[in-house]
């Protein structure tokens, strides 16, 4: 007997980068409108997937660029963060019908993602001004969209870090 898991269908859109160059290769042939994020996503919750879905409506294809583990550290979240590893929070986005493809980076930032994926959508959460996105002088450049989306009030991974810590 095997202790080894078959390969699901989720794990089939955890893309290495030359996979995603490919992937995005074929999207754009086909006139897909590509939509990029990016995010630590440690504990999945309503926030994000609201986030996640409202990025996905604004084109064809929604790839994350997901925090590896160790620049989730870097970022100088909580000392126990993250608390899934990125393989596990990188199964749980693509799980979500709506995720096209998960890339983990373990840069500090997802510039070179974005310069390689060169997305027509530029997305990030509400406590960033488009400005301030990393990336957005890049895809502007190329013509492209950069939106700061509305958050969920109150729905946050520190806010469900401390209810779960302190009860609530």
């Amino acid at each position: 007997m095997t202790t080894e898991v078959a390969q699901t269908a989720t794990d089939k859109r955890i893309l290495d980068l030359v996979q995603v160059q490919r992937a995005v290769n074929i999207w754009r042939m086909k006139g897909d409108r590509i939509v990029f994020t990016n995010g630590c996503f440690d504990i999945l919750h309503r926030g994000h997937v609201e986030y996640l879905q409202e990025a996905a409506l604004l084109g064809d294809r929604l790839i994350i660029g997901l925090n590896s583990d160790d620049s989730v550290r870097r970022l100088g979240k909580a000392a126990d963060r993250p608390f899934n590893d990125q393989l596990d929070r990188a199964k749980v986005l693509t799980a979500l019908r709506f995720v096209d493809a998960v890339m983990i980076f373990d840069q500090d930032t997802p510039l070179e993602l974005i310069k390689t994926i060169g997305p027509d959508v530029l997305v990030k959460g509400g406590d960033w001004k488009p400005e301030q996105i990393v990336g957005a002088d890049i895809v502007k450049a190329r013509g492209g969209d950069v939106r700061s989306l509305k958050l969920v009030d109150g729905s946050s991974t520190t806010n469900l870090v401390e209810k779960i810590r302190h009860g609530g």
